[in-house]
């Protein structure tokens, strides 16, 4: 970690350095400077990135330059007798004579009959859903975009986390607040039962993703393993364009069933070059922590568990750490303390963000090019990120028929990782400072009673040994799980206009060159344990090497475009060939701390320690044919047939089909809606979509020949491990949205509104159960069905606009209702152990969605043995053979453990006097009823801008296991502040049971640990200033502008864990539990943006 902050140091310094030298560098001109602002003509909303060229008599541009977020401009020009082109793609370009004015305003028109790039604007804007550039009114699918002019101020290390509630039916929850952990995305639900639910990534039409490995299980992991999918710098992110329904993802095939993420990235534009520099720095801290118990308190309640379980008092003479006898020196003051473990791995996080880029280009060429890096110091000690990144977009055109694009980024990543920060998105290191004992010492005191600089980490004490306890703040601090990466994607475009304006040809291939390594060593000092377990000095490595080869080749033909009709076809072939190499290897035992490298000398005698290595490959093809049809710019369908085959099938189900459908009638065009003149535009839109999900491996339908890994008569065996599968069929969603569109009083309110119903058929069960009399335990199998349907609503408002003040606001809501129809018969449909503590039954079934969770109903606490007599379903005492009251049980005959006192009540949902698996009712969800968010904007002389944004997810429940895990008093764990109301003596009335160590039923699964979740966060705040030009003039600058912006600030929210926002995890039984996890931290961030 040290070296970490270093590497921010040395880097910010620096960027800071090189920024320095460009201001330095930057020629100042006296020329006559013309400011003025761009906008549509139609909305009269600013048009961003417009070219301003000061053109000679002769047609040859003088200089350029581009407006800002607020269609602004300012051109020093040579000569007042040269005029101003001002154009952006898809707007007529207009000419302006120049003379003696010093201020010039343009109001571009919408050439409606020009195939329009890929920008973002709110209303005239072209939007590429796939593979075809359609004018966003033109739209039939249900798509949501959102441009980089709400992103940008925001400090996100990702796109993902700055998107949050921003898109409606987009559901993103963060999986940790530890730097480069990822985020859960969910689009419109969950589509499957197994395999990845996260959406499918394209960057400028090609997508984007990451290699996983054949034995990756999506159903276990976590969403880290994703994290890298939107390693892609926010700043050079242009637009970003989500597509929802099966009709607008159909077109991107077995890749698409989970939804698209569309991004953009910034090109070049027609002007002189431009460097643009941004700094975002911000301060990071955690909410309030779960009030825990102190030494002193915690003390107190290990005797009392011990004489409630016993009768006895603690024998201290066994557990010295509760003697505090000061004759016993080294027990006394190792064992004698108030220690804040969760104080002790907690950090205040830093972050710094630094982008140059430069950008421009003439009528042949233009370009864009950036670098950027991203350092990040995570709330937890021992956590971090360092990124690196850096991209070029260049843009050519070679006649006026052949333009040649290239595109080449490179990332590097570096994330330093808790080391036993892994499973199902559990923060063991903070989940283990909720529970430590408090008694014990942070550092270690000698036999004298002198501390010493070193952790306190015997190898064992009362609450056990590693892995079960350890020194939470030796583990961060010496133990390392460092995750790096680097990837470079370079893109090659060719485009030939075979027939000007009417046949067009485009080919592009992208090559996607990846490596993941993961290092990591738990040194002897983060355990205390004896130098000869295996556990000592444990070094690990795995590297993985992958490659992808895509290419994509169109074939574009627009026979017809007039007033009156406008078709547009599509034909396009793509190719996917990946293939990755794995390597892992551990030993134990190094000879020193300083050898953490597993390529040292060491013990790989056990079988978790043996070198193994990997090969995959896979091969896919698909084609596609889409259509436009507009007529009379007012009814518009659009159909396409997207075909795949992939290695991951047989022969017999290689190739799958899946065809699409959408239209849209511009109500808004029909004459009997000129008597509405407030309504400016009214579109009602329908579609219906296929899109499918290959298997998890490739070439299933191979049997695997492996080696025994036992030998007989020194000869090696082998056996077929998997059986094949030679009709596994693609899981296909069958998906129908209807919507409408509206935007009335001159364009100042906008409402968009869809409802869908997609049906996933053939789904993919993974490890289904055959009888073991086959050879095998599991197989892949197609069957079943399941449902999601809902709703979702998008509002964009001016409800105020004048010449120094602007208001908008911005709103969205989204339902989804998960419906499971069909599962296969002999598949198991029951997960957990509702007889055990601790422990949720879930199960699949018909009717009920996924999430759901089952357990029992928490009624208080027994405050006298009276209260434990079972009663009938009339409340009447129920009476044994002998005349005897019945007391209640648990799990009669079985386990038969008799209620006393003080012990937790639990409703008998049947009335029989024992409390079993057949009280287990319904507990709840953890889908959330409603997702999204709101939000306004104000603006003030175009100079300054205040944006507030707040997010909400309501209605779904969690299992808060911190509070079950530090409310239990079962064991050595320490508890919170909430266990000093537990029941102590007959008659006690508390809702908190007693103290019972090891014993006893206190802690059932149950609704005792089910809350409510439903949160409204004030997600951020942002205040931004740009400075007037004359004075970023003096300071060698076109445009200046800083902001602050504040994050997470507040969260309304009945939970009375750390932080309510948790997402499901565990696969197809998995729902949401809160794990005392790093929750998402309050960010405080300053920056600038200045462009020279």
């Amino acid at each position: 970690m040290n070296n970490l902050m270093m590497n921010l140091q040395f880097k910010y310094s620096l960027c800071l350095l090189v920024c320095l030298l460009l201001i330095g560098t930057e020629a100042v001109y006296a020329q006559t400077v013309v400011r003025g602002r761009v906008t549509d003509s139609q909305s009269k909303e600013p048009i961003v990135g417009a070219t301003i060229a000061e053109l000679s008599s002769d047609n040859r541009t003088v200089t350029a330059t581009t407006t800002d977020m607020d269609g602004n401009y300012a051109i020093t020009v040579k000569s007042s007798a040269n005029r101003l082109n001002i154009s952006f793609i898809g707007y007529f370009p207009q000419n302006m004579q120049i003379r003696s004015q010093s201020q010039i305003n343009v109001q571009l028109v919408a050439d409606n009959s020009q195939i329009e790039e890929v920008t973002i604007s709110r209303q005239q804007s072209g939007t590429n859903t796939g593979l075809l550039n359609i004018n966003q009114r033109d739209l039939t699918t249900a798509t949501a975009t959102i441009n980089a002019k709400v992103l940008q101020e925001m400090q996100s290390a990702s796109i993902d986390e700055a998107l949050q509630g921003r898109l409606p039916g987009v559901d993103i929850a963060a999986n940790s607040g530890d730097p480069g952990s990822g985020m859960q995305i969910r689009i419109r639900g969950t589509a499957s039962l197994s395999g990845s639910a996260e959406p499918l990534i394209v960057v400028d039409g090609m997508p984007y993703e990451t290699s996983i490995p054949g034995d990756f299980n999506f159903g276990t992991a976590d969403e880290d393993g994703y994290a890298q999918l939107l390693n892609i710098a926010p700043a050079d992110i242009e637009t970003i364009t989500v597509l929802k329904d099966a009709a607008a993802t159909a077109v991107w095939g077995s890749r698409a069933s989970n939804g698209v993420l569309l991004i953009t990235t910034k090109r070049g534009t027609q002007s002189k070059p431009t460097i643009n520099y941004q700094f975002r720095g911000s301060l990071s801290s955690l909410p309030s922590a779960i009030p825990l118990l102190n030494g002193n308190q915690y003390s107190q309640l290990i005797p009392e568990m011990f004489m409630n379980r016993t009768g006895q008092p603690l024998n201290t003479f066994t557990s010295r750490e509760f003697a505090y006898d000061p004759g016993d020196v080294y027990y006394f003051n190792n064992y004698s303390r108030n220690t804040d473990w969760i104080d002790a791995i907690t950090q205040t996080g830093l972050s710094n963000d630094h982008t140059f880029s430069l950008q421009g280009g003439g009528e042949k060429a233009r370009y864009y090019s950036s670098v950027a890096y991203l350092g990040q110091r995570g709330v937890t000690i021992g956590t971090g990120l360092e990124r690196i990144s850096a991209r070029l977009n260049l843009d050519y055109e070679i006649s006026d028929r052949i333009k040649f694009r290239t595109d080449i980024a490179y990332t590097h990543t570096a994330t330093d990782r808790n080391y036993v920060n892994s499973k199902d998105n559990q923060d063991f290191i903070r989940g283990m400072s909720y529970i430590k004992m408090p008694n014990m010492s942070l550092y270690e005191y000698d036999p004298y009673g002198n501390i010493t600089p070193v952790y306190f980490s015997p190898d064992r004490n009362i609450q056990g040994a590693y892995p079960n306890t350890y020194n939470p703040a030796a583990m961060a601090e010496y133990a390392t799980n460092k995750h790096s990466g680097e990837r470079i994607t370079p893109v090659f475009n060719l485009r030939y206009d075979i027939i000007p304006a009417k046949l067009t040809s485009d080919f592009q291939v992208m090559f996607d060159i990846n490596n993941s390594r993961v290092n990591n060593f738990l040194p002897q000092l983060a355990t205390g344990r004896p130098y000869t377990e295996t556990n000592v000095n444990r070094a690990g490595e795995s590297d993985r090497d992958g490659f992808r080869l895509q290419t994509k080749s169109n074939l574009i033909y627009t026979p017809l475009r007039n007033e009156k009709h406008d078709l547009q076809m599509l034909v396009s072939w793509q190719t996917d060939e990946a293939r990755g190499l794995s390597y892992q290897n551990m030993i134990s035992n190094t000879a020193s701390t300083l050898l953490t490298d597993p390529s040292n000398s060491g013990r790989t005698q056990n079988v978790d320690l043996l070198p193994g290595s990997g090969f995959d490959e896979g091969k896919s093809v698909g084609g596609l044919f889409s259509a436009q049809y507009k007529l009379n710019d007012k009814y518009i369908i659009n159909a396409g047939l997207r075909g795949d085959a992939s290695s991951k099938f047989g022969a017999n189900n290689r190739w799958g089909f899946f065809p699409s459908i959408s239209t849209r009638w511009r109500v808004s065009g029909e004459k009997f809606m000129q008597a509405i003149p407030f309504i400016n535009e009214f579109s009602i839109r329908a579609s219906y979509g296929e899109s499918g999900r290959a298997p998890r491996y490739e070439y299933m339908y191979f049997s695997n020949i492996v080696n025994f890994q036992s030998t007989y008569l020194g000869e090696a065996g082998v056996y077929p491990a998997n059986m094949e599968l030679r009709n596994l069929r693609w899981e296909t969603v069958k998906g129908q949205n209807l919507g409408f569109n509206i935007e009335f009083w001159k364009n100042r309110i906008r409402v968009d509104v869809d409802y869908y119903h997609n049906k996933t058929t053939d789904m993919l069960f993974e490890n289904l159960g055959i009888p073991s009399t086959t050879g095998y335990g599991d197989i892949d199998f197609n069957y079943g069905r399941m449902d999601n349907k809902g709703w979702e609503v998008f509002i964009n408002a001016t409800p105020y606009k004048g010449k120094d003040l602007s208001v908008d606001f911005t709103f969205n809501i989204a339902r989804n209702l998960n419906i499971v129809r069909e599962v296969p018969e002999f598949f198991v449909r029951e997960s957990g152990n509702g007889l055990v503590n601790g422990d949720y039954k879930r199960f699949l079934q018909i009717g009920n969605p996924i999430g759901s969770f089952f357990g029992y109903k928490y009624e208080g606490v027994y405050s006298t043995k009276e209260e434990t007599i079972a009663r009938d379903v009339d409340g009447n005492a129920i009476m044994g053979p002998d005349g005897e009251p019945v007391y209640m049980r648990f799990n009669y005959p079985a386990t038969d453990y008799e209620f006393e006192a003080g012990d937790a009540r639990y409703a008998d949902i049947n009335h029989d006097g024992s409390i079993d698996e057949r009280d287990i009712v319904y507990l709840g969800n953890s889908n959330p009823r409603y997702t999204g968010g709101f939000g306004p904007s104000v603006t003030i002389k175009n100079r300054l801008r205040l944006n507030l944004f707040f997010n909400f997810r309501l209605g779904y429940d969690v299992v808060n296991r911190a509070m079950m895990n530090t409310t239990n008093m079962a064991g050595y764990s320490n508890q919170s502040t909430a266990v000093l109301r537990r029941w102590r003596n007959p008659g006690d009335d508390t809702d908190m049971p007693r103290a019972l160590m090891g014993a006893g039923y206190n802690w059932l699964g149950s609704d005792r640990y089910v809350q409510d979740a439903s949160f409204l966060r004030f997600r951020s705040a942002t205040v931004s200033y740009s400075f007037a030009n004359d004075f970023s003039k003096r300071l060698g600058m076109s445009d200046l502008r800083v902001f602050g912006t504040g994050e997470n600030f507040f969260t309304w929210t009945k939970y009375l864990g750390q932080d309510p926002e948790v997402g499901i995890t565990g696969g197809i039984f998995g729902f949401a539990q809160d794990d005392s996890r790093t929750p998402p931290t309050q960010r405080y961030t300053i920056g600038l943006s200045a462009r020279f």
